[in-house]
């Protein structure tokens, strides 16, 4: 489906993506919210061996990530098919991962949560009890395909409140003609 299609379609479903610290899982509960949609934190269908790996300070493999992914992309699925809407949150760090949550399902919308490493840094050591640590920061970094603009991704800094965001991911999924966001 090319952009113009899919922007004429109202997702099902929005992907709120970015590394690590970006505020995803803030963000995308708001927006969840706002628009009165369901909400699932991606972190929520990591495998436990996953999650220990991480709090050891180890970065995901791609082998790591790929029944994650999987387990994402079955809830979005879910989601669809009983005709509902949600927002889920993924690291979506790179354009094979996306392919698995977005390829495919042109009523899912990605929305990438941009900044730099120094603001997001600030953030992951300002915040408390996330089994991310922020050693693993410069990972996802090196790690990070930013969407190519045949992924139409909604590109958003980060430099905003989360409020902000939220407001300017609403107004775009709105966007010329009829929505329901």
């Amino acid at each position: 489906m090319d952009n113009a299609a899919r922007n004429a379609t109202s997702p099902s479903v929005v992907v709120v993506m970015g590394v690590s610290g970006s505020g995803k899982s803030t963000v995308a509960s708001l927006l969840a919210g706002r628009l009165g949609w369901e909400f699932e934190d991606g972190d929520d269908f990591h495998p436990a061996a996953n999650v220990e790996k991480m709090q050891a300070g180890h970065p995901l493999t791609d082998e790591d990530r790929w029944p994650w992914l999987a387990a994402i992309a079955a809830w979005i699925d879910r989601v669809r098919a009983e005709g509902r809407h949600g927002v889920v949150t993924c690291s979506g760090l790179k354009r094979a991962y996306r392919d698995v949550l977005v390829g495919g399902r042109p009523d899912v919308r990605l929305v990438y949560l941009q900044g730099d490493r120094e603001l997001i840094g600030r953030r992951m050591a300002a915040r408390h009890g996330h089994f991310m640590p922020t050693s693993l920061l410069d990972s996802q970094f090196r790690t990070l395909e930013e969407p190519a603009p045949d992924e139409d991704p909604l590109v958003v800094s980060v430099g905003a409140t989360p409020q902000a965001i939220v407001a300017e991911i609403v107004e775009t999924l709105k966007g010329p003609g009829p929505r329901t966001a």
